[in-house]
């Protein structure tokens, strides 16, 4: 079996939730969804998992942070092209997220931009082109 990631997101909306994430290209696996939560494909190895605040709370002792006030983590989304950046970002706020909620990266090599789904939780598509790294990139400070 393939090493999976299983994002478990809590949303306050799961309809509307459900809508946005097919929009971007999420595929709605219903044999592990129900009424308080649906699983959302991205690819052979990640799913996002919309759980209803009430439902998110029987995994967590902790309180549910508001991802509109704070930041938790940040999702990094590979793409083909700078053009399907592009087109996720767009697609993404006229399906109820926001996008662009930081400057545009371009640093040749790379281009990444943002956006937030309808409860916060912020996603960074980017692309990257490694034949044109030249030179190995340092570590973060």
């Amino acid at each position: 079996m393939p090493k999976m990631i299983f994002v478990n997101l809590p949303v306050k909306d799961l309809a509307a939730s459900i809508r946005f994430y097919q929009a971007i290209g999420c595929e709605k696996n219903d044999q592990f969804s129900n009424e308080s939560a649906a699983s959302m494909v991205w690819s052979d190895t990640i799913t996002f998992m919309l759980l209803t605040h009430a439902y998110f709370s029987t995994f967590s002792l902790k309180p549910i942070a508001d991802a509109h006030k704070d930041t938790g983590m940040l999702i990094a989304l590979s793409r083909d092209s700078r053009k399907d950046v592009d087109a996720i970002v767009e697609v993404a706020a006229a399906a109820g997220g926001k996008a662009d909620i930081r400057e545009r990266q371009d640093m040749g090599f790379m281009y990444g931009r943002t956006f937030e789904d309808p409860d916060g939780h912020v996603f960074e598509p980017m692309w990257m082109d490694m034949s044109a790294m030249t030179e190995p990139q340092g570590q973060p400070a």
